[in-house]
């Protein structure tokens, strides 16, 4: 959008320094020739004009040019104090935007004053700032390298943890084994003594019989089966008190 403007802005102001620039004094220059023509052209109307109310009297040449330079010097001195005029009050409006210019200078001044200072203000903050990080950062450096040790140490207790977990659950299936083994020696101890007390108890029945036989019968002969019966309850006696 804006190269095609910049190209047209160029093209007029180039046109411009060829055909206008060059031809700006003269057209200034014609167009005061053309306002003296005029202005000399109604004078001398004028002066002609009187000339003839007077009887009919020509004027001399010299008088008509005289008339006419003076009206010309009077149109140029009305004009000039018009121009004056117009300069001056130019002059007062210049003076006017001028000391309106000189008081915004002074507000930007003063307030590039301000801005300058703010910026000092900052830039001392900024500079706390830059500081504050730059320690901060170095202590989040040292607290990464702590949390780092850390875990590290917590990762080691771990693992002593579980190892030490294990070797405990070892040690007590270990010594539930053992607990195991105790408990069924003592059950299968009581079974045998209870065994133990109940053929010590059927043995010491069966003893009982030949010494009722041998008193009721005195001298008489034992029978061979009662003899091998007795025999073999005593021999298994002996077996299981072996045992």
């Amino acid at each position: 959008m804006r190269s095609w403007k910049n190209h047209v802005r160029g093209e007029l102001q180039q046109r411009d320094q060829t055909e206008k620039l060059p031809f700006i004094g003269v057209f200034t220059s014609l167009s005061r020739m053309e306002e003296r023509f005029e202005f000399r052209k109604t004078c001398l109307d004028d002066v002609q004009s009187k000339s003839l109310d007077r009887g009919g009297c020509e004027v001399g040449k010299d008088t008509r040019l005289l008339q006419l330079q003076l009206r010309e010097s009077e149109h140029l001195a009305e004009k000039l104090s018009q121009t004056v005029s117009d300069l001056t009050t130019v002059l007062y409006l210049k003076e006017a935007e001028l000391q309106y210019w000189q008081s915004r200078v002074s507000h930007f001044r003063q307030e590039a004053l301000s801005l300058a200072k703010g910026s000092n203000t900052m830039k001392a903050t900024l500079s706390e700032f830059e500081y504050t990080v730059e320690c901060q950062s170095k202590e989040l450096a040292a607290l990464r390298t702590e949390q780092k040790g850390i875990n590290q140490a917590l990762e080691q207790a771990c693992r002593e943890k579980e190892e030490l977990l294990q070797r405990w659950m070892e040690e007590k299936r270990e010594e539930a084994g053992r607990l195991n083994k105790y408990n069924a020696a003592q059950e299968r101890w009581q079974r045998f003594a209870k065994q133990l007390k109940k053929h010590l108890h059927n043995a010491r029945a069966k003893e009982f019989v030949p010494i009722v036989l041998s008193s009721w019968c005195g001298e008489a002969e034992m029978p061979t089966s009662v003899i091998q019966r007795i025999n073999n309850a005593y021999q298994g006696h002996s077996e299981h008190n072996h045992v």
